[in-house]
């Protein structure tokens, strides 16, 4: 139920917020801009569909059906849009027990893991492994990392 609530709110935000203008003076456009095609469609199991497009190029398609664990709606679909840069964005999501979960080649990307280890933190791994041999040769026990000694209160 959340998620239908949440998807509604951006589908609220993204319709109601202001139209850019890519015409000559820019700023924000008071048009109003037609609905193409809204089609919403609820059945009494508590599936749903919504598919809506708009003319200046604003899609979302979403469907749901409660087949989530605790009777949660598990729910897919996804937004289009044009940026106003002029950059088309599309996001494809699946809303399921695992959370929210979109996919675009415009979100951020973590680095890799493993990833590549910088050449100086290896030359301070050997540094120190270089210190530690010298150390234990030596008969000394400074350089070895064992338990703390005792505290005494």
């Amino acid at each position: 139920m959340k998620f239908v609530i949440i998807v509604a709110a951006l589908s609220a935000v993204a319709f109601a917020g202001p139209q850019y203008s890519y015409g000559r003076g820019g700023g924000d456009s008071s048009e109003e801009i037609p609905i193409i095609r809204d089609d919403r469609d609820r059945d009494d199991n508590g599936r749903y569909s919504v598919n809506v497009e708009t003319a200046n190029g604003i899609e979302l398609a979403d469907a749901g059906t409660p087949d989530g664990p605790k009777g949660t709606v598990v729910s897919s679909g996804f937004f289009s849009y044009t940026s106003p840069e002029g950059i088309p964005v599309q996001v494809k999501y699946v809303a399921d027990e695992n959370g929210f979960q979109p996919q675009s080649n415009l979100l951020p990307v973590a680095p890799e893991f493993p990833h590549p280890i910088p050449q100086f933190v290896l030359d301070q791994i050997a540094f120190a492994a270089e210190q530690d041999r010298r150390g234990s040769s030596s008969g000394s026990s400074s350089g070895s990392y064992g338990p703390p000694p005792p505290r005494y209160n």
